[in-house]
């Protein structure tokens, strides 16, 4: 099958070895066979699928030897994941090589040696997790450059030497160090000892070993419950993730139609919470995980919708951003009645729509969905950043072409996230003609007032009008 785009067979049984066969997938995107019992070495074949660009995902198995050297040649990736295995051996010196990763998880394995300096070519690295290894050496100011990065666990290694003071290392809810007793400095509320320089003092000194001995035994109490306490945090903090992330994995690969309807009540109207031109979006519960989602069932008897459908994706399987919708799954079937069915199923987003923030439907909401002016600011400049990434930092520049107040949802934290790309556009850099602004610009469609001008994508005029609304 050497067509296959996706292969995700996770939380399975299998077992023996990954056989190296799977490097005849020279079109795959996505290939995840994590959570079961498989033994033997990485095959060097894997980290020649140059096409892999979403995930590559061996997590959660009995791999054993090394991560082969060939993993820098995947430099579309964008998420590296190994963890909990037998892996052995340094960290390869070329990942560095992998300019698109966001995400690397190298945790739960024998890796030793130092952080090789490579990974400083990593610009775009928001996850970073090699913790529960046996690595050892100074942690590097390079880590600290990282501006993309959001979140750090170097916890239990034998890391030594001062801790550095900037980039992630200020964040003290994104970084975590705990169980390398060696490390010294870094910020206060990592409570990590002070690096002080060695002295040598007489035995007849001001203090007396019956003074100095009890007063390091408190200290190393201290030191030992405050490390206790932040691992045990930092371990319920990712046991809440895992078990969300989890949830999702026993349906993503594919939801029925009968699953959805029965998660609507039969895509009943109390479950409506929004509609457009080409598509209506219902609440449901998928009842196997009790989850709650967002469904986008389009209407495939209006002309265009089902190149809506498959536009968006398209734009949506090669994008992310914590401020973009979260597609889960889709699902393209047969309906009751025999016609066409195609769905896309998102996160819910608890606090719905920018639009009804801003304009309410009943009096009665009116008070209670005002938006502050730190709100107003912070949604904005989430939006700035989703445009930013879509326009910039994509592999192929993204026009989203309809960026209006509905289609900005709110999740329960008021993070907002851009959604429906139905009319979004690739922007292919073909050409360095003058009239191309043009021509992009009479493409491109959308609702009037929020259709971006020209090829600038400038969507100022609806921020600024978002925060006049305020006043």
């Amino acid at each position: 099958m050497t067509s296959l785009l996706y292969l995700h067979m996770e939380f399975n049984r299998f077992e023996g070895n990954i056989p190296p066969s799977l490097g005849n997938y020279r079109n795959i995107l996505d290939l995840n066979i994590s959570s079961n019992n498989l033994t033997g070495t990485i095959p060097k074949t894997l980290m020649e699928l140059s096409t892999l660009s979403i995930s590559l995902d061996l997590s959660d198995n009995y791999l054993t030897g090394s991560l082969p050297l060939q993993v820098g040649d995947l430099v579309h990736l964008t998420e590296l994941n190994v963890l909990r295995n037998n892996l052995s051996g340094e960290i390869p010196s070329n990942l560095g090589s992998c300019a698109s990763l966001e995400r690397l998880h190298l945790q739960g394995n024998k890796f030793e040696g130092t952080i090789p300096q490579s990974l400083k070519d990593l610009k775009g690295l928001e996850r970073l997790d090699i913790s529960s290894n046996n690595l050892s050496g100074q942690i590097p100011e390079f880590i600290g450059k990282l501006g993309a990065l959001k979140y750090l666990n170097f916890s239990y290694n034998d890391f030594e030497g001062e801790l550095p003071k900037k980039g992630i290392f200020a964040n003290v809810s994104g970084v975590s160090v705990v169980g390398n007793h060696r490390l010294c400095g870094g910020i206060p509320q990592l409570y990590l000892p002070s690096c002080h320089p060695k002295k040598h003092h007489s035995s007849r000194g001001p203090l007396s070993p019956k003074v100095v001995i009890p007063i390091t035994c408190a200290l190393a109490i201290i030191i030992a419950l405050s490390g206790l306490f932040g691992a045990c945090s930092m371990s319920k903090k990712s046991r809440d993730r895992l078990a969300s992330s989890r949830s999702y994995k026993d349906w993503k690969s594919g939801v029925s139609y009968s699953q959805l309807v029965e998660s609507t009540n039969g895509f009943s109207v109390d479950n409506l919470i929004g509609s457009g031109s080409f598509s209506s979006v219902y609440k449901g519960i998928i009842s196997s995980v009790g989850t709650v989602v967002a469904i986008k069932v389009f209407n495939l008897q209006q002309q265009g919708a089902s190149k809506s459908f498959i536009d968006e994706c398209k734009v949506l399987r090669s994008i992310r951003h914590r401020n973009l919708l979260k597609i889960i799954t889709a699902c393209s079937s047969i309906d009751n009645q025999g016609q066409d069915f195609k769905s896309l199923v998102f996160e819910f987003m608890e606090n719905g729509s920018l639009d009804s923030m801003l304009y309410p439907r009943y009096e009665e909401e009116s008070l209670s969905k005002k938006l502050s002016f730190m709100q107003r600011l912070n949604i904005a400049i989430d939006v700035a950043s989703a445009l930013d990434y879509l326009h910039h930092h994509c592999e192929t520049a993204i026009v989203h072409c309809d960026l209006k107040p509905s289609n900005i949802l709110l999740d329960e934290d008021m993070v907002a996230h851009v959604g429906d790309f139905g009319l979004a556009r690739f922007l292919f850099e073909t050409s360095n003609n003058p009239s191309f602004s043009q021509t992009m610009s009479s493409q491109l469609k959308g609702s009037v007032g929020y259709i971006p001008p020209g090829t600038s994508f400038c969507h100022s005029n609806f921020l600024f009008m978002f925060l006049v609304n305020y006043y």
